[in-house]
């Protein structure tokens, strides 16, 4: 009884403002009003402003971002599996990878204003999570939205609050994919010297991997993988083309 009663005082205990300021915020962006206040406030909670409790644990929003990362991969995938009947398992994985990048989802978590609600200790420079610090707050908020109601309502708002509003996936589709090119372009105009290694990984079977590892000017810069060379060349300099463009937002 002593539970229920706690329950019921919460419902009629004031909101503190900053409370109310996230309830305005989470009902703006997902288009309801949280039933688990604390949730939310976990998913804006950067690890940065997080304090250690009397068993030295420290709370922060990473462990709703994990969750949220694969819900999050699992919608837009299904979304474009439905959406691009006769595609291939290629084209599905790249766009996919285009609207759910480091870089499309911190510029997603400013665009909903996430910047107003999170919670972090700007001073605290050094953390390399600053970096991706809206996108993994708003895949924290999807993994927030599902434990609060549920994998239906959750995928509902994935579709009609991020994918549809935000991202014209036709116009994703005609932009130039070969990576590659892109990366050797950008090596000429700087003058660096960009090397592609390849290595055929062990394997069982009759499946085939690859991994490609690039170094900029004798320096290791990323590495990928694919069935073939040619993918795995794709997705490295995938993986190098938006670091740089990470080092230019900073």
């Amino acid at each position: 009884m002593s539970g229920f009663l706690t329950y019921v005082s919460r419902l009629f205990k004031p909101a503190s403002p900053e409370e109310k300021k996230l309830i305005l915020a989470v009902k703006a962006i997902t288009g309801k009003a949280p039933r688990n206040l604390r949730l939310y406030a976990l998913a804006t909670l950067h690890a940065s402003s997080s304090a250690a409790d009397d068993r030295g644990y420290r709370p922060s929003n990473e462990r709703l971002e994990y969750l949220g990362d694969a819900i999050l991969g699992a919608v837009v995938a299904e979304y474009l599996f439905k959406k691009y009947p006769y595609k291939d398992e290629g084209f599905l994985t790249e766009i996919r990878s285009r609207m759910v990048n480091r870089q499309a989802l911190n510029n997603l978590g400013r665009k909903l204003g996430l910047n107003v609600v999170v919670q972090v200790d700007s001073s605290r420079k050094g953390m390399h999570s600053h970096k991706s610090l809206y996108g993994d707050a708003l895949e924290a908020l999807v993994g927030a939205v599902y434990l609060d109601r549920g994998y239906k309502a959750c995928r509902s708002f994935v579709i009609k609050k991020l994918i549809e509003p935000n991202f014209n996936i036709d116009e994703l589709i005609k932009t130039n994919t070969n990576y590659k090119s892109q990366l050797i372009e950008w090596s000429q105009k700087q003058g660096k010297q960009v090397r592609f290694q390849a290595k055929e990984l062990p394997h069982h079977g009759k499946v085939k991997e690859f991994e490609i590892t690039i170094f900029i000017d004798g320096e290791l810069s990323a590495k990928g993988r694919g069935l073939n060379k040619k993918t795995a060349e794709q997705a490295a300099s995938r993986k190098v083309l938006e670091s740089l463009q990470q080092q230019d937002a900073d």
